[in-house]
């Protein structure tokens, strides 16, 4: 019975401790009230702190402070009017030192007009933001003939290391597939947290990314995967997600709909296996 239990805590602190690697940190940013001088008021730049303050906090990668106590890093800001339109200029600061990360600004010809997304994506241009992709992630699409499989790991360094990329075609009744594989890189874009149509339909997006793979063992087509801008939703617990305005190609149907609803095949619905 000791030695049961003995076991059993030697496994759970191994669980916990691989837990605790995959654990995604949240940097915590504090964001200073912007100063207003040079021809613009005091409600242009409380109307810009607020829209700012609001976009990071949407973005569900931040932990969002208002002031400078027990923050990471912090960004400061100021609102000046010059010419003919008015100009949000910031610095985002390292807490610990003090050292300035970057400057950035943005300029329209009201408060409205002033790209608030840019702006903030600008702001955390040196922010370690975490990554919700790294690991390794399957997408199966069930197919007549049997599933068609991808298998990649998306790594800290921004590669991507392809387990499995079945490869598959559909003509004349007759099916190939092949089992590729390969290596690649990919971008990551954890501030893209935008509404965007899809297909005459809102949808909130949590990410967006770009992978380009080099394949082996694949069908002529699909030698070569190079997809960019493409947006993600990912579950709650952050173990699957969905690509809502494309997909990783990888094969054709050309035998109609009873093989399947469209003549390109691709993955866009991936589950998180390690």
């Amino acid at each position: 019975m000791y030695q049961y239990y003995r076991s059993f805590l030697v496994l759970l602190l191994i669980f916990s401790a691989l837990g605790t690697a995959f654990a995604q940190r949240v940097p915590v940013i504090g964001v200073m009230a912007f100063e207003s001088g040079g021809g613009a008021t005091a409600a242009d730049a409380s109307a810009l702190y607020g829209r700012v303050v609001n976009e990071l906090t949407s973005w569900g990668t931040l932990s969002v402070l208002q002031g400078d106590q027990g923050v990471e890093f912090i960004i400061r800001g100021s609102v000046a009017r010059q010419g003919a339109n008015l100009v949000l200029s910031a610095s985002t600061v390292d807490a610990s030192n003090g050292r300035v990360l970057n400057q950035y600004s943005e300029q329209g010809r009201t408060a409205n007009d002033i790209s608030v997304p840019v702006f903030c994506a600008k702001a955390v241009e040196r922010v370690p933001l975490p990554n919700y992709l790294l690991g390794t992630w399957q997408s199966t699409i069930n197919m007549p003939d049997g599933p068609v499989v991808c298998i990649i790991e998306f790594r800290t360094d921004r590669t991507a290391r392809v387990e499995r990329y079945d490869t598959w075609e559909h003509k004349q009744m007759n099916s190939l597939r092949y089992e590729g594989y390969g290596m690649g890189t990919y971008t990551y874009m954890g501030f893209a947290n935008r509404i965007i149509t899809v297909g005459g339909q809102q949808i909130r997006v949590d990410a967006a990314f770009s992978v380009s793979l080099a394949l082996e063992e694949t069908l002529p087509d699909q030698t070569t995967v190079n997809q960019s801008g493409l947006s993600i939703v990912f579950n709650e617990n952050k173990t699957s997600f969905r690509i809502v305005n494309g997909m990783l190609l990888c094969g054709r149907n050309y035998d109609g709909p009873s093989i399947h609803p469209s003549e390109i095949l691709g993955f866009n619905q991936f589950v998180k296996i390690r």
